[in-house]
């Protein structure tokens, strides 16, 4: 787990500093949008459907007030709404809006082609075992849908699939 005897960072620091690596793609990819981190994420999440405030939270790992505080500041921008929940009544749930969905749109394709570039120094083998792995960990620890897959043989790269699931009860 530690070090490697070529001086390469071990399993942990490769993984945390990876985070560090994809943390600073959302933050430089938001920025060319004017949009925060945590912007560009929201974003993300409700391209696939929209959520209530619970799931959302759940989904993002945000305290009910840091998720109020965020979709206000997102609604101010005109890129998401609230609307009522057609299974709920007293429930609302959060959708992007027209401006919300081109915006998502651009966030996710800029950031699509800055994460693309980050293993550029890999083989087309070493990529696809790194796609297995990393697959496998997101899997095996139930991390919800917080990007969308990207359908990596279509030309424009900037389409993605629709491969939400639903969230661990």
């Amino acid at each position: 787990m530690g070090k490697s005897t070529d001086g390469r960072p071990g399993v942990v620091a490769g993984l945390v500093r990876s985070a560090f690596l994809v943390n600073s793609v959302y933050a430089e990819s938001g920025r060319v949008l004017g949009l925060t981190p945590q912007q560009g994420q929201l974003l993300c999440v409700l391209m696939g459907q929209p959520y209530g405030m619970t799931e959302l939270g759940t989904v993002l790992g945000l305290a009910k007030s840091s998720l109020t505080g965020l979709v206000d500041r997102t609604a101010q921008r005109g890129l998401v709404r609230r609307e009522p929940d057609p299974e709920d009544r007293r429930a609302i749930r959060v959708a992007l809006t027209p401006e919300g969905t081109a915006t998502a749109e651009r966030f996710y394709a800029e950031t699509c082609r800055r994460v693309q570039a980050l293993p550029s120094g890999l083989s087309d083998p070493e990529r696809s075992r790194l796609a297995e792995l990393l697959g496998r960990m997101v899997l095996d620890n139930q991390v919800p849908a917080v990007f969308l897959e990207l359908d990596e043989s279509r030309p424009e790269h900037g389409r993605h699939l629709g491969s939400h699931r639903e969230l661990p009860s």
